[in-house]
């Protein structure tokens, strides 16, 4: 039985939203509940939505903002993610992601543009950040901007797979770009996922197949969300100590967790790491294939070997 068979793939939060039913059928019920969660998430966490609820907490920087629950969890887990890699998973980024080019949606950011002057102008920092659960209220430092791009997405993954478990009774995979999350029982096998550079590649790419079972998995990429601008070569993962893209010491790191969530969270610190990611995710026991600019592999903490893998 194909993949066809089991499931839908549609646009959503300008990537490829992946929907899989382990037992045909049930594939429209789960495409509705995927929906759902796909769409509070917009509407809630979007940067490039002048009506969603980030872009409104941003404006009122500096005084206390009534927040949905949905966005009270939202900020909660970018803060868990600074809190468990020490700074490097930084949702304060927003306004140097403006200022890099990625202002809209990426699909519509030009990929060449003039030169910019990149500099880090902080005002405010993720600790400054109060969410005053008992009010429900959160209030930025002033000048600060969020972007919740990356745990949004992933946190987006993993309910819509617990809602589509809900509303099906069936194991499924979400993905939503290259964060995936599963719900339910799997297939006998378990899910066969193609971990690759792009999460567009297909089967036939260079990479490697894995079977997931449970929880999640995420990939974080130097290569594919990439921009210029005069002579510098811009991507999405950046340094909060200095506001550019980090160092491309990995052209992508893949991290199996727990949850996509806690996956994400991973493999986004792993590229901000550099070279020291795998005793970072070893020490935290999370399997993970790291792949170099020159294409050579290394694996952590069990991550099971194609034959590929180097020192």
């Amino acid at each position: 039985m194909s993949p066809v068979d089991l499931g839908s793939t549609f646009d959503a939060l300008g990537t490829t939203a992946v929907v899989l039913v382990a037992e045909p059928g049930r594939q429209d019920d789960a495409r509705a509940a995927v929906e759902v969660e796909i769409d509070l998430i917009d509407r809630t966490c979007s940067r490039f939505r002048a009506d969603s609820e980030l872009v409104a907490l941003n404006a009122a920087a500096g005084t206390p903002f009534p927040a949905s629950p949905m966005l009270a969890e939202a900020v909660g887990e970018a803060l868990r993610a600074a809190a468990l890699t020490d700074g490097r998973v930084d949702p304060t980024l927003g306004r140097a992601m403006q200022d890099l080019g990625y202002d809209r949606d990426f699909r519509s950011v030009p990929p060449v543009g003039p030169p910019i002057e990149i500099s880090l102008r902080r005002r405010g920092r993720w600790t400054e950040i109060d969410v005053d659960a008992e009010a429900g209220t959160i209030t930025l430092p002033e000048g600060v901007e969020l972007d919740l791009g990356a745990t949004a997405k992933a946190l987006c993954a993993d309910r819509s797979a617990g809602a589509a478990f809900a509303a099906t009774g069936l194991g499924v995979l979400v993905g939503l770009g290259g964060d995936l999350a599963v719900a339910g029982p799997p297939p006998d096998d378990g899910w066969s996922v193609r971990v690759a550079d792009d999460h567009a590649a297909g089967p036939d790419a260079p990479g490697e197949s894995v079977l997931l079972s449970a929880g999640g998995l995420a990939t974080s990429s130097t290569t594919v969300r990439r921009w210029a601008r005069g002579s510098d070569e811009l991507h999405h993962v950046i340094d909060p100590d200095s506001g550019r893209p980090a160092a491309v010491w990995w052209r992508t790191a893949s991290v199996a967790a727990g949850t996509c969530l806690d996956a994400n969270i991973a493999s986004t610190a792993a590229i901000l790491l550099g070279p020291d990611a795998p005793d970072w995710l070893a020490e935290r026991g999370l399997p993970a294939r790291l792949v170099r600019p020159d294409g050579s592999v290394v694996l952590v903490a069990g991550w099971p070997d194609d034959g590929g893998a180097t020192p």
